[in-house]
């Protein structure tokens, strides 16, 4: 049985088109669009974030069964490319941090701070300090992608000071590398996204 949401009155999907030459400049027109082509299904539409590959539509809709008129609908914007019911999971820690891992490397850093959030909430000490800081770092570019960048440096900012005392792998996660990657952005305040 999928339950969804307490919060979330209807089931919840991110719908993620192709992304054919949209930049994150962009994401505002493109909300505006998508939220146009479903007016009349009630349909909310609650942000959108353009990734190297793929734009991401985070929408709620009234039944499960209208999804595939919603992808199609949305295909006027850019062909379809998949869709995800969002569900909360159950993982193990292993599991969770890897299917973490490939979110973040997907840019779906949405989903990655989703994932990682359930691991953050049972960690203690140190763990909780470097989970957080990752899902920090996920955060800043969910903000890059929508092109407000002053927020994402300012996120990585937060997010360096909870990596003061990670370093080494974790989960093969290389932390030096991230720290350095996230020092790079905010010294020369130019975001460049990268894999983990």
């Amino acid at each position: 049985m999928i339950r969804y949401n307490a919060m979330d009155a209807m089931p919840r999907y991110l719908i993620y088109l192709k992304n054919q030459d949209y930049i994150s400049g962009q994401a505002g027109l493109l909300l505006h669009k998508a939220r146009s082509l479903v007016s009349d299904m009630g349909v909310v539409v609650r942000d959108t974030r353009v990734a190297t590959n793929h734009i991401e539509f985070d929408t709620s809709i009234p039944r499960d069964s209208m999804v595939d008129e919603v992808a199609r609908r949305f295909s006027a914007i850019s062909p379809i490319s998949e869709y995800e019911l969002i569900v909360e999971k159950k993982m193990y820690k292993k599991e969770s941090i890897l299917k973490a891992k490939e979110f973040f490397n997907e840019e779906k850093y949405w989903r990655a701070h989703e994932v990682l959030e359930s691991e953050w909430k049972v960690a203690s000490h140190g763990e909780k300090d470097l989970l957080n800081g990752i899902i920090l770092v996920a955060a800043a570019f969910v903000h890059d992608e929508k092109d407000e960048k002053n927020i994402c440096i300012s996120i990585l900012d937060r997010a360096i000071k909870k990596f003061s005392k990670a370093e080494g792998l974790y989960y093969d996660i290389d932390i030096d590398q991230v720290k350095k990657n996230v020092l790079q952005i905010i010294e020369s305040r130019r975001v460049q996204r990268f894999k983990i």
